[in-house]
This record gives C-alpha cells, sequence and structure tokens, in this order.
C-alpha cells in the first residue's frame, strides 16, 4: 500500500495533498494483521482527551459539515464540475478547496458496502477495493484534523499525517470484528496526527513526556473551565486537576506562552553596544579557563610521574594493590584480591590500607601539604 508523503515544513508552498492509492501484486494479497479487540484498543491519546470526544463513535464528515468547516478555514464551496469555470496554468488555485472538492467526489458507504469492500481487500487483496475504503473515509480526516486547527495551523499538513493513520488502519482493518472502519480508523488517524503536532509544534521539541503530552493538549482547556467556574486558574488548582506537578504545569504554559527565539538573532536593547552582536554572543561560555586547564594539566602530568615513581618501589602484593586497585581504570573488589592471594576480604583490606599510608606520606613530602588526595576503593 502506497502512503502519501509527509509534510517538510510548515512554512513551505503547499500542495494538495493527493487522493492516495492502494497497490497490491495481482496474485498475492498483502498481509493484513487483525486490530487488537475492541475493549482493549491501544489508546493513542496520551494528551488525555476527554473520553466522550474519544470514544464515541466516529463518523465521516457530511456534505454539510465540510461545508462549515470550508466556511471556517476560509475556503469557498466548489462549483459543480459541470459549471466550473476553465482553469489556466496560470490561475493559482488554493491547494485546500482544490483537496475539499476532490474529497467530496467519494461518496459514503454503506455499513454493507463497506463490510463487502474489507472482506474483498482482506480476503483477496483487491487494491480497488482497499482504495475505495480509504478515499471514501478522506472526510473522517478532514473531519478529525480540523478539531487541530488550534494547535497547528497548516490544516494541509495535518490532513496528510491524517490520511497516512488512514491507511495504516485499512492495512489493519478486520470486518469480522463487528467494528466500522471510521470508528476503528479514528484511533490511528488522532495518533499519526498528534505524533505530528507534537515533533512539528516549536523547533525545540515539546511533549516528550506523558504528562507534558497532557499538558500540551489540556492546559488551555483547563484553564478555561477554571475561568468559566470562577475560580482563579492557579498553576496548584491546575496540576491537581490533571494529575501533574506544579513544576511541569509552570514550564508547560511558559513553552506554549513564548515564542521560539533563535540564538542568532541581532539584539534588540536599542543601545549602541548591542549593534551586529546576537544573542550567542553573550552567552557565558561555562568552559574552565584556559589558565585553570593548564594548570590542571600540568598537576596531572607531576602526578602521575609521581606514581610511577612510587610504583617502581613495590613488589609483591603491595604492587598488586597498587596496580589492580589503587591506579586501575576498572579497579578489582577487595573480595577478588582475597580470594587470589587465598585470604579474607578483611585481610585484603587491611594490607591496602598500609599501602595507601604509605602513598600518601611519599606524595606528601614530593608534593607537599597542599596535595590532597583521597586514595583507596571500597
Amino acid at each position: 500500500m502506497s502512503q502519501p508523503k509527509r509534510s517538510s515544513s510548515e512554512k513551505s508552498p503547499r500542495k494538495a495533498p493527493a487522493v492516495v492509492d492502494v497497490e497490491a501484486p495481482a496474485d498475492k494479497a498483502l498481509p493484513v494483521k487483525a486490530p487488537p479487540p475492541v475493549a482493549a484498543q491501544p489508546e493513542p491519546q496520551d494528551e488525555d482527551e476527554d473520553e466522550d470526544e474519544v470514544l464515541s463513535e466516529t463518523e465521516p464528515a457530511t456534505d454539510a459539515e465540510l461545508d462549515l468547516i470550508e466556511a471556517e478555514i476560509g475556503v469557498r464551496p466548489a462549483e459543480p464540475q459541470a459549471q466550473a469555470a476553465p482553469v489556466t496554468a496560470l490561475v493559482r488555485r488554493d491547494p485546500m478547496g482544490q483537496y475539499m472538492a476532490e474529497v467530496r467526489r467519494h461518496p459514503l458507504l454503506t455499513r454493507e458496502e463497506e463490510h463487502a469492500l474489507a472482506v474483498r481487500w482482506v480476503e483477496g487483496g483487491d487494491a480497488e477495493a482497499a482504495k475505495q475504503l480509504v478515499t471514501s473515509n478522506l472526510r473522517l480526516v478532514v473531519k478529525i484534523a480540523h478539531e487541530y486547527k488550534r494547535a497547528y495551523q497548516n490544516l494541509l499538513d495535518l490532513v496528510q499525517e491524517g490520511n497516512v493513520g488512514l491507511i495504516q488502519a485499512v492495512k489493519k482493518f478486520d470486518p469480522y470484528r463487528g467494528v466500522k472502519l471510521s470508528t476503528y480508523s479514528g484511533w490511528w488517524i488522532r495518533a499519526y496526527i498528534l505524533k505530528f503536532i507534537l515533533n512539528n509544534w516549536r523547533l525545540v521539541k515539546i511533549g516528550t513526556t506523558q504528562n507534558q503530552r497532557k499538558l500540551f493538549f489540556n492546559l488551555r482547556k483547563q484553564v478555561d473551565r477554571l475561568k468559566q467556574a470562577g475560580v482563579d486558574p492557579t498553576p496548584e488548582r491546575i496540576a491537581a486537576a490533571l494529575d501533574v506537578s506544579e513544576a511541569e504545569v509552570i514550564e508547560m504554559d511558559r513553552r506554549l506562552s513564548a515564542p521560539d527565539m533563535s540564538l542568532d538573532a541581532p539584539l534588540t536593547g536599542g543601545g549602541d553596544e548591542d549593534d551586529g552582536r546576537t544573542r550567542m554572543d553573550i552567552i557565558e561560555d561555562s568552559s574552565d579557563d584556559p589558565e585553570v586547564e593548564v594548570e590542571s594539566t600540568e598537576f596531572k602530568d607531576i602526578l602521575h610521574a609521581k606514581l610511577r615513581r612510587f610504583g617502581a618501589t613495590l613488589s609483591g602484593r603491595e604492587l598488586e594493590i597498587f596496580r589492580d586497585r589503587i591506579v586501575a581504570d576498572e579497579p578489582i573488589t577487595l573480595q577478588e584480591l582475597g580470594d587470589r592471594w587465598g585470604v579474607s576480604r578483611e585481610r585484603a583490606r587491611q594490607l591496602e590500607k598500609r599501602m595507601v599510608l604509605r602513598l600518601r606520606e611519599f606524595l606528601q613530602a614530593e608534593l607537599g601539604d597542599a596535595v590532597q588526595i583521597a586514595l583507596g576503593h571500597e
């Protein structure tokens, strides 16, 4: 089954989403996985939308509903094909209006027609039947995408993502479960649209956790509800209503209210000192001072030389402790050391402690009292 291309940028010129096509080998049906039982269908709405809105049976948009959507988004109803004036290549057409006109060309299916087409697709891999199932539900994609217009302004982007979800739903639809395709595909359409919104709403990703997704889609709703009830929408009340922390409410409110800011954008403080400078120019460098780094490197070199000199004076068990415990990148445990020597862990600890005291005395004599080094491993 072919899928429409995903949109790449909200700001780029848009073309109307092509009405999707469905292909299957002529001699072999595509494998179709049965959907989960209705009662156990996965819930894609991590944003915790109102249950009445999500769980109710979903129906494709009627012509009257499409008229309302077109009026709201500023698209003029399409003229009948026979009366439409000829369009030349130089005339710019509204992509959304063009797509809505295409959607209207595909009538709704009856329950019996839908079942028959689904059986043809599942049992025989009939690509034409699958195509009819998809095209007859393009209205549903427009209807659901329109519900999220406040979260993402480019409706065409949402429609394209919803079409991908619809195709996946048709692939996995089981006509023997007694569920209408529109109800089942509503889950897939919403899931794809919601994922797209969360990934593209800002340059910096938002909604990466379940609580963030819940706040992204419900924070403004909850504020409106509290205001309508005459209650001050404080972070504490919102957090209690949505079962999240106050800190998460405050952070999401800040993210939703403040626009993305480019570090390369010029400063606009109004003073001469800001001319030509960007935000990147005034960010504090968190790296260490170069002089401090040089001193630290020199000290490490001296310390390593002293340790090599001290190690050359050791032998036997003391050398093993020094090599395998004190200066090893991955020191062995005292138990492993005791097992190697056939002694207890406590005895190995005593031997290590005695050797570490010798090392401290050596380094203090070589480097002075200013050097404080913690040696040894538990």
